[in-house]
């Protein structure tokens, strides 16, 4: 079924009393507001290793309800794709990917990835959002995680000749990542980055960058089942991939530069509050999740 969310939005704009506001304007002020909203979500994806998608899909589950949880996944996945194309193509300038594990984990994500393109559509609307809010709300628990530990690894200091790792656990931790980026639309680096640090024993810098690349394989497998599935809305993903694209190269100079405590701090109650929002939201805690929500409605 052919949709133009363009001419949704201007229908909308045109019942708000914006009946004399040009078309082409609106096209203009249309591409440049998701412009800069890929911008922004590929540049704090970056310098974490987590991807856009975790600002990607709470928000086109926000402004495009009507969508099935399908495009929601496919529209946010290619968008994902490009941040990490050119997150990847940034870090490995800086020499900071560990090339032979990022190729022996992005294809451990293929089977995951294409497992996962296939079972989004199962979840119901309300069931997505809730299963996704249980999924923001662990990320933001491993993002405080790694942000307030205290003092600095002693594997910080290892170079890409000295690091060693296990290839049973970061193939299975890949399948894993693999799955989950394509059924919930985002990049798998919150739970890659962890696992390359904490259980593999990768240096901060070297496991967000090598994360990207693995991401880049992996979406790319999604967003081919994605796209087969007809799943893509073009007309919001082409806007938010390019500013994607320069997001990422920004947000890996900055990364290189600049420690990303505080960042990480407010990016993990941000996700918190998010999380919190979409489980209310989707209404299976019945009457208890209406009481806190509107506890929530000035916060967020």
């Amino acid at each position: 079924m052919k949709r133009d969310y363009l001419l949704y939005i201007w229908r909308n704009n045109n019942s708000n009393g914006m009946g004399g506001v040009n078309v082409l304007d609106n096209i203009v002020v249309f591409y440049i507001f998701f412009t800069i909203v890929g911008f922004l979500a590929a540049m704090i994806g970056t310098i974490i290793g987590a991807g856009g998608g975790l600002v990607f899909v709470p928000l086109f589950m926000y402004w495009f309800p009507e969508w099935s949880p399908s495009m929601v996944v496919g529209t946010s996945l290619f968008s994902v794709m490009c941040n990490a194309i050119s997150g990847s193509i940034a870090y490995l300038k800086q020499k900071k990917v560990y090339i032979n594990a990022a190729i022996i984990f992005s294809l451990a994500t293929f089977p995951g990835a294409i497992l996962g393109a296939q079972m989004s559509g199962w979840f119901s609307g309300k069931g997505f959002m809730f299963a996704f809010g249980c999924f923001m709300l662990c990320a933001s628990v491993l993002i405080g995680f790694k942000n307030f530990r205290k003092g600095e690894r002693k594997e910080e200091s290892l170079t890409l000749e000295q690091l060693s790792y296990s290839k049973p656990i970061g193939i299975s931790i890949s399948f894993f990542v693999g799955f989950i980026s394509s059924i919930f639309g985002i990049g798998g680096g919150l739970i890659h980055v962890p696992a390359l640090i904490y259980l593999m024993g990768f240096p901060t810098h070297m496991a967000t960058a090598t994360s990207q690349s693995i991401l880049a394989v992996s979406t790319t497998v999604g967003v081919i089942t994605h796209l087969i599935e007809s799943h893509i809305i073009f007309s919001i993903a082409i806007p938010t991939s390019i500013g994607a694209i320069f997001g990422a190269q920004v947000g890996a100079r900055i990364a290189k530069r600049l420690k990303a405590k505080a960042i990480l701090a407010l990016m993990s109650i941000a996700v918190f509050a998010l999380a919190v929002r979409l489980i209310l939201k989707s209404g299976i805690l019945g009457s208890y999740g209406f009481i806190i929500n509107l506890s929530l409605i000035s916060i967020i």
